[in-house]
């Protein structure tokens, strides 16, 4: 008899998951691993964790892991993994929906009051941050 675990794609992570789909707009499910993302990430060599990672890792729900790497803040926003995306994915919008669940911007808002944080909060913001939340979304 197989006694093997199987796991539902759709339960992993289901609850980050939302949260990201909702204030990004994307479907991260649809995202099959490919890695063309990853491949012309002109800031790749920078970051801890690889476009397609983040992805994987949002999808496993590995949200206090993700929210943790300095990836989140390496992305400048140059929109070229979503043009390599083969599913249509807009990477740089989840990317800009972990900078706002790292900042707190969570599932009741899509956006980030600046003026909210402390002044200490703010000193160390990296100025991609505040970028991010100035706009809704990226493109």
């Amino acid at each position: 008899m197989d006694t093997t675990l199987r796991i539902n794609s759709a339960q992993v992570g289901s609850s980050f998951v939302a949260q990201i789909e909702k204030i990004s707009g994307q479907k991260l499910l649809a995202c099959y691993q490919c890695g063309k993302c990853s491949a012309g990430c002109p800031m790749a060599a920078y970051m801890d964790v690889l476009p397609n990672q983040m992805i994987r890792m949002a999808q496993l729900g590995m949200r206090q892991q993700l929210l943790e790497t300095r990836a989140i803040w390496m992305c400048v926003s140059c929109l070229t993994c979503n043009s390599r995306c083969p599913k249509g994915i807009r990477i740089a919008e989840v990317i800009e929906a972990l900078r706002k669940a790292a900042l707190g911007g969570g599932e009741r808002n899509d956006h980030l009051e600046i003026m909210e944080l402390s002044p200490e909060a703010r000193s160390v913001l990296p100025p991609i941050a505040t970028i991010s939340a100035l706009r809704k979304l990226t493109s």
